[in-house]
């Protein structure tokens, strides 16, 4: 099989020459990558299930194709397990879609990356950790996809610092940012479920986002308003002086609800639209405070001392709301950029597993044999 690869192959001494040749040519992320050997490869391939040739999309600014034995080097290079394969496909896929805007991601002044949300059986089939410190390390699975994500981007779509990826000052997420969404725990139908695919389907939803900003919240459980006040807190996380979702909303922001701040709720927003609703009438700003700030819009605000006020949310559907986490007081807004010709909306594809992908009880049950 290692003669039908078409990637070009190396040579090098041993594993810690080749690990210096990758970091010289700029193929990592700053990081050490397990080496691309033609062996790991083939075995990633075969994960996958699909023809090494075939493309799954265009990956800007470069708008490279990426076919599947690129993505499958870049995936080794990031330490996937190949049973994690088609979760990065399906990723690769979802940030390929023309309305996700990944040459402007990428190329923008702005902080942003792709957060990769995971639901159906593929969380468990493949350990993606939807819990406690799920967006955190210690989980290999979330850091690997997430990360193989970002090789593609960098090796395949261009994107290297200062010259293709102009994000002034960056953020963590542009090495990883992965994670389940804690199907189990929520009050709400799975994410997947709520844009079109059956529960029983797996998928990736990507959207891209800045950093995850830490909301607390701690109202007392038998106060009537306590749903409204959790509410109220993430809505103002999000209409900011210092948020690009202040000056005009037209992206896409994200919201990740700890399962007890996600229960409470849910007591008076019984469903994600509802909640959605609500965010979206209360982040907003008034025109008269908008105008003495020194966001990038402040001085073009016409008519500063009316009434009038700017949604930080264009519209319900421009909030995607997950549940995710431990319990706790603490969850998170992401918030958004809104540039591109079509403002960076989400894009959600399915997961292909196959038989290939073992789930983590047969992996023990082989080393209890062992």
């Amino acid at each position: 099989m290692g003669a039908a690869l078409k990637s070009p192959l190396r040579q090098s001494a041993s594993e810690e020459q080749a690990l210096e040749e990758f970091h010289a040519r700029g193929w990592t992320d700053g990081l050490p990558v397990v080496i691309p050997t033609p062996e790991r490869v083939e075995r990633m391939l075969l994960a996958g299930g699909l023809d090494a040739d075939l493309v799954l999309g265009e990956v800007g600014p470069s708008y490279a194709a990426a076919s599947i034995e690129k993505v499958a080097v870049n995936a080794v290079m990031a330490g996937c397990l190949p049973d994690y394969f088609p979760v990065v496909i399906a990723a690769v896929r979802a940030v390929c879609e023309e309305t996700f805007d990944l040459g402007v991601v990428q190329s923008t002044t702005h902080a942003l990356a792709p957060v990769i949300i995971v639901n159906g059986p593929a969380r468990a089939a493949c350990g993606i950790a939807s819990g406690w410190g799920a967006l955190g390390p210690g989980h290999r699975a979330n850091a690997s996809i997430g990360r193989a994500l970002r090789l593609v981007m960098t090796n395949i779509g261009g994107a290297q610092p200062g010259v293709t990826d102009m994000a002034v000052l960056g953020q963590p997420g542009k090495f990883t940012c992965c994670l389940g969404e804690a199907e189990e725990l929520s009050p709400y139908a799975p994410l997947h479920v709520s844009r079109g695919l059956a529960a029983e389907q797996s998928a990736v939803t990507v959207v891209g986002v800045e950093s995850p900003h830490s909301v607390i919240a701690s109202p007392d459980g038998d106060d009537p308003e306590g749903p409204e006040r959790i509410v109220r807190v993430i809505a103002g996380a999000i209409a900011n002086a210092g948020s690009n979702s202040t000056y005009g909303g037209r992206g896409t922001t994200l919201v990740a609800l700890n399962p007890n701040h996600a229960r409470m709720v849910a007591r008076r927003y019984a469903t994600r639209e509802a909640l959605q609703q609500r965010l979206h009438e209360l982040a907003v700003t008034p025109k008269s405070l908008l105008a003495q700030w020194a966001g990038a819009s402040g001085r073009q605000v016409k008519n500063p001392a009316s009434d009038e006020v700017v949604h930080a949310i264009a519209a319900p559907e421009k909030v995607v709301i997950v549940v995710a986490g431990g319990e706790g007081i603490y969850s998170a807004v992401f918030n958004t950029w809104g540039g591109g010709q079509h403002h960076v909306l989400p894009a959600t594809r399915e997961i292909a597993l196959n038989e290939f992908c073992e789930l983590p009880a047969d992996r023990q049950a082989a080393k209890t044999k062992g």
